[in-house]
């Protein structure tokens, strides 16, 4: 083993794609928001290949609002044009939540549902995010897995429609869960990050695992209590980035 190979395995990756894309209506009606194309491709698809590039070879996607469009779009399994590896092709799973609870869990409560598919460290990104620039580097899993940090996140400059921000940065790279009234420059979560099953446990959450009861629960209160426990490390990431929150947003991207 070289000093260029990885020590920690290829950890899986969890794709959130089960809103209902309230603000992208007419256009997520009759489609759900991660299969609208950016540049001739499903929104979830730049993840997808990312992720495959990378080496992961496992991911679960999370649906609820015309899910089985998602599940069919993609089936089981996901390799790029072209790559002989079958090695490199990722294994795709679902958690329909749509099926089994009739509508989403929210962020922290789809987790917590597909959390035992995922292990003790995973990645997890939004399906409606375009980043095409972003790397799920092994050097980042390796550092977070060595840190005992319950999560890392990557923050991203205030776009126009978050101009105050949502998280603080340390200059030790911790996330800052800031008072509203501290001018301390804040920085947009990306929705892009690295977590810790312990995350979803007590004391940080009390959902039992895999979320028999179909619990709705946010992410965010999880990682602020996090924070202010000092538990939350976090980069700052520069590469292009959109929240495809809008018709407009989507309209600017493809042109």
């Amino acid at each position: 083993m070289n000093a260029s190979t990885p020590m920690h395995p290829p950890v899986p990756a969890l794709l959130l794609a089960a809103g209902r894309g309230e603000r992208m209506r007419p256009l997520t009606d009759h489609t759900p928001k991660p299969l609208l194309p950016v540049h001739g491709k499903p929104l979830l698809q730049w993840y997808l290949q990312a992720l495959c590039q990378a080496g992961v070879e496992q991911v679960v996607i999370n649906t609820a609002w015309l899910g089985e469009q998602i599940s069919n779009r993609f089936s089981s399994v996901f390799g790029l044009q072209g790559l002989l590896d079958k090695r490199k092709q990722l294994s795709i799973s679902y958690s329909h939540e749509g099926v089994d609870f009739g509508g989403a869990l929210e962020t922290a409560g789809g987790i917590a549902r597909a959390l035992p598919r995922l292990g003790p460290v995973f990645w997890l990104a939004a399906g409606d995010v375009y980043a095409p620039d972003f790397v799920f580097d092994s050097a980042a899993v390796e550092a977070f897995a060595a840190s005992g940090q319950l999560a890392h996140l990557w923050l991203v400059p205030n776009p126009a429609h978050n101009p105050r921000g949502d998280f603080g940065l340390s200059a030790q790279g911790l996330a800052l869960n800031l008072p509203a009234d501290d001018p301390a420059p804040r920085y947009t979560y990306s929705t892009i990050a690295l977590l810790r099953a312990e995350l979803f446990a007590p004391p940080w959450c009390d959902i039992a695992s895999g979320n028999p009861g179909g619990v709705k629960a946010a992410l965010a209160p999880l990682l602020r209590r996090a924070m202010d426990a000092g538990r939350v490390s976090a980069s700052l990431y520069t590469g292009r980035w959109t929240d495809v929150g809008t018709p407009e947003r989507l309209a600017d991207l493809n042109r």
